[in-house]
């Protein structure tokens, strides 16, 4: 009998310079195809269990970048990033946990997937620091938040420098949020940027 997939995975290119690269899972299953930096997939169904996740240079299928086995959990939601300067480029996984949240309020975090870059500060331009110290791979809890729009800057942690300035970020009543960090800092090109997704937890039902 077909068992209906109860979880959900997207995938996410933050692997600076590298070019586009396609996605399988148990090697024939295609998540995506010719994926380039900076882009997300949707949210893709699959089942849970053990899950050989294989990612290549885009028409490219003869030596995969990275193979890995991933465990998914039943009634689970996660973002896949393949992070990391070539040739040390790996499959990181952040969950989109499931968590209450008032239909007044707004809920974002911050993960940083910028491979150069020091702990990093969300800070909003009135001077509230919104996350803090986060390394590379730290992805923060989620905070609580007025839906509304905001301006934000991006610091290393303890400077008053700002290394990315992000004005119009919306954030909506009832809704989750990441802030991704992706991209280098420094002169190195591509230079650091924010993502913000909405996240799965949002609107799928697991």
């Amino acid at each position: 009998m077909y068992d209906k997939p109860t979880s959900y995975i997207r995938l996410l290119h933050a692997s600076p310079k590298a070019p586009p690269v396609d996605i399988y899972s148990d090697e024939d299953n295609i998540l995506a195809d010719e994926l380039s930096y900076g882009e997300f997939t949707p949210y893709l169904p699959i089942t849970p269990g053990s899950h050989l996740i294989e990612v290549y240079l885009a028409d490219d299928a003869n030596d995969a970048l990275i193979s890995e086995e991933v465990m998914i959990p039943e009634k689970y939601i996660a973002t896949f990033a393949v992070i990391g300067e070539a040739p040390n480029v790996e499959l990181y996984e952040i969950e989109d946990p499931i968590e209450p949240l008032r239909s007044d309020e707004s809920k974002l975090r911050f993960v940083n997937l910028s491979p150069n870059s020091t702990p990093l500060d969300v800070v909003a331009e009135e001077g509230t620091t919104l996350f803090n110290t986060v390394p590379y791979k730290g992805v923060s809890s989620y905070r609580v938040l007025s839906p509304k729009t905001y301006t934000v800057n991006l610091k290393p942690s303890g400077s008053d420098e700002a290394i990315l300035y992000v004005p119009n970020i919306r954030l909506r009543p009832d809704a989750f949020y990441s802030l991704y960090a992706i991209g280098l800092v420094g002169e190195n090109e591509p230079y650091i940027q924010l993502l913000i997704p909405l996240d799965g937890n949002t609107y799928i039902e697991t």
